[in-house]
C-alpha cells in the first residue's frame, strides 16, 4: 500500500466525499434514512465512492476541504485530503486530523425533517458516526493526534458536547478558516495551547487576495464566485461576513484545475449568483454577462448554487437578464435546464419586515409573497429548477405568519420546484435567541406547512426526474430506487395525515432522542 509523508490528514465521511453520480440533488438522499434497500446500497445510490489515486486521495473532494488543503500546502505543510476508506494508511503518520462537514449530526435541513417524518436516523449522521468510530480514527487519537473539526455545521458540536469529549475533539473552528487554519496548525504542531472553540468573525475573514486557489478538483466542479451577502437577513450567518467578489481570472484558474483532473462541469457558488459584481444589491448586467460568457466557453455544463428571488425578479424586469443568461447557457452547453437553491423563508410580510427587511430589495418587504411567486414563474418559464426552503419557528412567529406561508405555498403549486421546510436554527444575528430545532413546539399550522411542502415536492420530483434530471439508461436503476423512496415517503405521510397531524399541536421536536424514542413520539 502506497502512502505519502503526511503531517495533516484532511477528510470527511462518505456522505460528503462523493460526487453523487454528478447529480448534486441526489445528495439530498443522504439526508434521509435508507428505505427498502440495504444501507450500503442506499449509500451507493446517493454517495458513491469517488475515483481514488494510488495514495488514497480522492480525485474530487468537497470545495471547502480543498480550500483548507491549499492554505496549508501554500504555508509549506504536508497536508492532503484522504478518502475515509484509506485513513488506515496514515494512522501511524498523521500529527493532525482535520474533519469538515455540512451536517455532522443531521440537525440541518432537510435531515431533521426526514428524521422527524420517518422516525429513523438519516444516513449522513450514521455515516459520520461510522467515521468517528473507525479503527483508523481511534488509533490516531490513541497516538495523540490532534483532531480539528469545522465547516458550515461547526455549530452542531456545541449542541453535542458529549461527543466532543467522547471523540477527543481538540479544536472546533466556526467561520471562514482559510487564513486562520495556518496559525492553528502551527500552534498545534509546536504543542502550544489552542482554544477549544474558535469563531472567525467578519473582521478576521480573509480578503480576496488571501483566499487560496484550490489545487485539486472540487466535487462536481464547484467554484466560488463570491463570499458574503449584503441583504442582512437576521437568521443567516453569511450576512455577518464581508462581501467579496472573486475575479474572473481566479474563477478560470480553478475551472482549469478541475479540468486538469477530468471535471469539465461547474457549479457557480455564491449566496446569490445574480449579485456577482454588484454594488450592494444593484445588479451588474455587464459582470453577469461577462461571467457566463467566459465560463460557458470553458465547461460542458453549469449550475447555480444559490440565487435570491428578489434578484431574479429585478434582473428579469429591468434587463431581461434571466432570458439572456439562460439563452447563453442552453445554446452553448449540453443541458436543457438549470438547477439552483433559493430561499422563500416565510410567506408573511410582517415577519419578512422584521427578520429580513432587505430580502425583497429593491422591492418592499410587504411585497414579498408577490415577489416569490413572480420569481417562481420566471424560473418555471426558463426551465430553472429551484430547490427552495422556508423556515418554521422564527422568534416572534405568530400563527397568522404560518398561515400566510400556507397561502403562499398554495400559490406556488403550479411551478416546477422542490420545496423543503426548515426548522429555525439560532444563527447569524439571532444566534443568541432561545428555541430552535431541538425542543421547538410544532403547531398545527407548522404541521400543515410541512404537509403541503411534502406533497408539492414529491409531485414535482417525479416530473423533474423523468423530464430533466435523470435522462438516459444509466440512471434507470437510480430512478427506480428514488421512486420506491418517494412511494414509501408518500405512504408514511398518509399515515401521519390520518393518525398524527390532527393531534400535532404542541408536540416537541427532540432530535437527540434515540431512534426508538423518536418513533414513539411520531406514533403518539
Amino acid at each position: 500500500m502506497k502512502s505519502l509523508n503526511v503531517d495533516i490528514v484532511i477528510t470527511t465521511d462518505r456522505s460528503m466525499m462523493t460526487n453523487h453520480h454528478r447529480r448534486e440533488f441526489l445528495g439530498f438522499l443522504a439526508t434521509g434514512p435508507a428505505i427498502y434497500v440495504p444501507e450500503s446500497l442506499w449509500m451507493y445510490l446517493c454517495c458513491p465512492k469517488p475515483e481514488i489515486d494510488e495514495f488514497g486521495r480522492p480525485v474530487e473532494a468537497p470545495y471547502g476541504l480543498r480550500k483548507i488543503e491549499a492554505s496549508l500546502q501554500n504555508a509549506g505543510f504536508e497536508a492532503h485530503i484522504i478518502d475515509p476508506d484509506y485513513l488506515d494508511r496514515y494512522a501511524n503518520k498523521a500529527k493532525i486530523l482535520m474533519i469538515g462537514h455540512h451536517d455532522f449530526f443531521a440537525f440541518g435541513p432537510p435531515s431533521s425533517e426526514w428524521w422527524l417524518i420517518t422516525g429513523r436516523e438519516p444516513v449522513n449522521r450514521k455515516s459520520f458516526f461510522k467515521l468517528m468510530e473507525s479503527k483508523a480514527v481511534r488509533k490516531m487519537k490513541q497516538r495523540g493526534v490532534k483532531i480539528v473539526v469545522g465547516g458550515p455545521a461547526a455549530w452542531q458540536w456545541l449542541w453535542e458536547p458529549e461527543f466532543v469529549e467522547k471523540w477527543g475533539i481538540d479544536v472546533i473552528v466556526e467561520g471562514e478558516a482559510d487564513e486562520i487554519i495556518v496559525d492553528i496548525t502551527e500552534k498545534l504542531m509546536r504543542g502550544d495551547e489552542v482554544p477549544k472553540y474558535i469563531y472567525v468573525g467578519a473582521h478576521e475573514s480573509p480578503s480576496v487576495e488571501k483566499i487560496p486557489v484550490i489545487k485539486g478538483a472540487s466535487v462536481n466542479g464547484l467554484i466560488e464566485i463570491m463570499r458574503g451577502c449584503p441583504r442582512g437577513c437576521k437568521f443567516c450567518s453569511v450576512t455577518l461576513r464581508p462581501l467579496r467578489h472573486i475575479p474572473i481570472d481566479t474563477i478560470l484558474r480553478e475551472i482549469e484545475v478541475n479540468k486538469k483532473f477530468g471535471v469539465n462541469n461547474t457549479v457557480l457558488h455564491s449566496e446569490d449568483v445574480l449579485l456577482y459584481g454588484a454594488k450592494g444589491i444593484e445588479i451588474s448586467e455587464d459582470a453577469l454577462i461577462k461571467l457566463h460568457d467566459t465560463v460557458t466557453k470553458n465547461v460542458k455544463s453549469l449550475a447555480w448554487a444559490h440565487a435570491s428571488l428578489a434578484a431574479i425578479v429585478y434582473a428579469q424586469r429591468k434587463y431581461k437578464l434571466i432570458s439572456r443568461l439562460t439563452d447563453i447557457i442552453y445554446s452553448r452547453l449540453d443541458q436543457n435546464y438549470l438547477g439552483v437553491e433559493v430561499g422563500i423563508e416565510t410567506g408573511s410580510p410582517r415577519l419578512a419586515k422584521i427578520i429580513m427587511p432587505a430580502k425583497a430589495a429593491p422591492f418592499k418587504a410587504e411585497e414579498w409573497p408577490d415577489i416569490v411567486e413572480e420569481a417562481f414563474a420566471i424560473m418555471h418559464d426558463h426551465k430553472i429548477i429551484p430547490a427552495a426552503t422556508f423556515i418554521l419557528g422564527f422568534p416572534g412567529e405568530e400563527p397568522d405568519d404560518v398561515i400566510k406561508t400556507l397561502e403562499l405555498l398554495d400559490r406556488l403549486k403550479k411551478y416546477r420546484s422542490l420545496i423543503v421546510p426548515m426548522l429555525f436554527v439560532p444563527m447569524g444575528a439571532l444566534k443568541s435567541e432561545e428555541g430552535g430545532v431541538i425542543g421547538m413546539k410544532i403547531t398545527q399550522e407548522h404541521a400543515e406547512a410541512m404537509r403541503k411542502a411534502f406533497w408539492h415536492t414529491v409531485t414535482w420530483a417525479e416530473d423533474i426526474i423523468h423530464n430533466f434530471y435523470m435522462k438516459g439508461l444509466k440512471y434507470e436503476p437510480l430512478k427506480l430506487i428514488i421512486k420506491a423512496f418517494l412511494w414509501f415517503a408518500k405512504k408514511k405521510m398518509r399515515d401521519l395525515e390520518l393518525n398524527l397531524l390532527p393531534q400535532f399541536s404542541g408536540k416537541e421536536l427532540a432530535l437527540k432522542m434515540s431512534e426508538s424514542e423518536l418513533k414513539y413520539v411520531c406514533q403518539t
